[in-house]
């Protein structure tokens, strides 16, 4: 057992919030790798919804690596791992594919049977829906991670946890992070026409955190009504290209359009807290929205365990 597997013997499971957009998605993943993940660790199960971020996770987890379906729709046929005999002398190391796409072109136990003989040669495999192909594989990840409005890392031992357990959290959660996700989106453009351009972002559970280095100008009740009228008018929210997406007819910037409800009907309970709040340790001030929770629970319980 590796010096990282033998430190992290007694963890259960370690809760990172899932940020919007490519860049600190891919930071994330280098976190974790650098945190979590041993030299020796063989197989590695993703779970999440398709668009959720896990590309740019193991991006930022294996730099490098080449995804066999990533999100710009390059679908690296045949399958590598299917041929593991047939590479000839420069063989890669770590191994890629997404059971959900790969279910289309072969059957679940010889998608298996190939995970095990990579294993049995010394590769490592990344195994995106870990999920899908558990039961036939008749074994659990060296290392899981779910991605839905948190990453769960999480080393499973006998005793768990299983794939669908972490499959239920995040399926579950993922509507949350798309609805703040869309709202930020929403609360981007309506800032604009009261002149605010320059911020950065940060997240928080069930909403999102936009930070200004000076105090802005803002009219929040003004900026909380705009949005709510975007919201009531029911607009489409489409993908667009790898850094825009479409708000009804606007064309808008973003860096993770995947990340979306497909309707600002869906986003409920928005509010945006009434006044900026100040980081006591950055000193930035900070604009905060909200969605789907109850209205009457204070911030500090936003990221309650």
């Amino acid at each position: 057992m590796s010096y990282s597997a033998r430190m992290q013997k007694n963890q259960l499971y370690s809760v990172l919030l899932a940020p919007r957009g490519r860049i600190r998605m891919a930071d994330t993943g280098a976190q974790i790798a650098q945190l979590y993940l041993s030299p020796f660790d063989q197989l590695i199960g993703i779970i999440g919804e398709a668009g959720s971020g896990k590309s740019a996770l193991i991006k930022g987890m294996f730099p490098g690596l080449e995804l066999t379906n990533d999100d710009e729709g390059v679908n690296v046929r045949p399958l590598p791992i299917m041929d593991l005999e047939d590479e000839g002398f420069f063989k890669p190391h770590t191994y890629h594919l997404d059971v959900r796409f790969e279910m289309g072109f072969y059957q679940l136990h010889e998608l298996a049977d190939a995970i095990l003989n990579a294993m049995n040669n010394g590769k490592r495999v990344i195994v995106e829906h870990f999920d899908l192909i558990y039961d036939a594989l008749g074994r659990n990840a060296h290392l899981l991670i779910g991605v839905g409005e948190e990453i769960i890392v999480t080393r499973p031992s006998y005793f768990g946890p299983e794939p669908e357990q972490i499959a239920h959290i995040v399926y579950e959660s993922i509507v949350y992070r798309k609805m703040a996700h869309t709202t930020e989106d929403l609360c981007e453009y309506c800032l604009t026409k009261q002149g605010a351009f320059r911020y950065t972002h940060g997240d928080v559970r069930h909403g999102f955190i936009l930070s200004f280095r000076e105090k802005p100008d803002l009219d929040i009740q003004m900026l909380e009504k705009d949005i709510r009228a975007m919201i009531e008018a029911k607009l489409d929210v489409s993908f667009l290209d790898d850094n825009h997406i479409k708000i009804g007819d606007v064309t808008h910037y973003c860096t993770s359009p995947r990340v979306h409800v497909d309707n600002t009907s869906k986003i409920t309970k928005f509010r945006l807290y009434p006044k900026l709040l100040r980081d006591s340790i950055t000193g930035e001030y900070m604009l905060v929205g909200i969605v789907g929770f109850d209205l009457n629970m204070k911030l500090v319980d936003l990221n309650s365990i």
